[in-house]
Parts: structure tokens; C-alpha cells; sequence
């Protein structure tokens, strides 16, 4: 049974269109062949069913395209590009216990985009909360961010 299942689940981890990589580390990086909207709406509902609530929509791409002209260019960033603000009562008090000054980290925000070159592929974002110098216990609490909107970014690809 087992032999028989596994190419199956190799043809299946094949048609899955999702990457994982670190743009650096400060940045992770997925990307889908979903189009804009699915992933977009497939972030929203991630963040609402982990109940937490979206503070903000931030529609970057629109503001780049209306803007371009007068400021430094015209030339397309994006063909759309949002990101989505959001917190987490929970975890954002878990890392401000153990450093008040990890306030810096909250909001999170999720960024969703397509390139110009790749039309067919959508980013998904976010910055890593990462502190070089804080002690153990703030390091803990801020993996537990990273894991947040790990599991929120995964949940809405799959």
C-alpha cells in the first residue's frame, strides 16, 4: 500500500505550485502560480479564522501606479500589490512581557504582489521579527510571531 501511495503523493507535491524561499534574512518569501485574488482572499480568511482581525488593507500597487508619474517614474512596480495589517492580542503580549521594546513588531503585515516579469506567479511576504541582541526568553516570543504568520501564509496556500 504504501509503495502504491507514494507516487501519488509525489504527483500531488508536484501539482502543489507553491515555493518557499528567504528573499534574506530578514524577509520570507512564498510564491504560488494562484492568481492575485485567490491568494489574497485565501490570506484574509486565514487571518480571520485564526480570529484575529485585519486593522488595515494597504493597497500599495494602486498607490505606485497613481503616483508614478510624478514622482521619479512611471515605470510598473506591480501589476497589484496589497498588504494586510493585523495583530494578535495574544502573541503580541507574549513578546512585549518578555521586552517591552518589541512593540516594534506589532502590527504584522502580510504583503501579497505579482510582478510585471511574472504575471502568472504571486508573492507572499512578510518580515521576520528578528532581534540580534534580545535575550532568550524575547527571541522565544518573537518565533512564535514568525511562527504566526508562517502558519497563516501556509494555511492559505495549500
Amino acid at each position: 500500500m504504501r509503495i502504491r501511495l507514494f507516487p501519488v503523493l509525489a504527483l500531488f507535491l508536484c501539482a502543489l505550485s507553491t515555493n518557499v524561499f528567504a528573499g534574506d534574512k530578514h524577509i520570507m518569501t512564498y510564491t504560488s502560480k494562484q492568481d492575485f485574488d485567490f491568494i489574497k482572499s485565501a490570506i484574509n480568511e486565514a487571518i480571520i479564522e485564526k480570529g484575529l482581525v485585519i486593522n488595515t488593507t494597504s493597497h500599495i500597487g494602486d498607490m505606485l501606479e497613481r503616483t508614478g508619474s510624478v514622482v521619479a517614474g512611471a515605470k510598473p512596480i506591480f501589476i497589484k500589490a496589497e498588504s494586510y495589517e493585523f495583530c494578535s492580542a495574544t502573541v503580541s503580549r507574549l513578546t512585549m512581557e518578555a521586552d517591552p521594546h518589541n512593540i516594534v513588531f506589532c502590527p504584522y503585515i502580510i504583503s501579497v504582489y505579482v510582478l510585471p516579469k511574472e504575471p502568472n506567479k504571486t508573492y507572499i511576504s512578510f518580515r521576520k521579527p528578528d532581534a540580534a541582541s534580545a535575550t532568550s526568553a524575547s527571541k522565544a516570543a518573537l518565533k512564535e510571531v514568525e511562527k504566526l504568520l508562517r502558519s497563516i501564509v501556509e494555511q492559505a496556500i495549500q
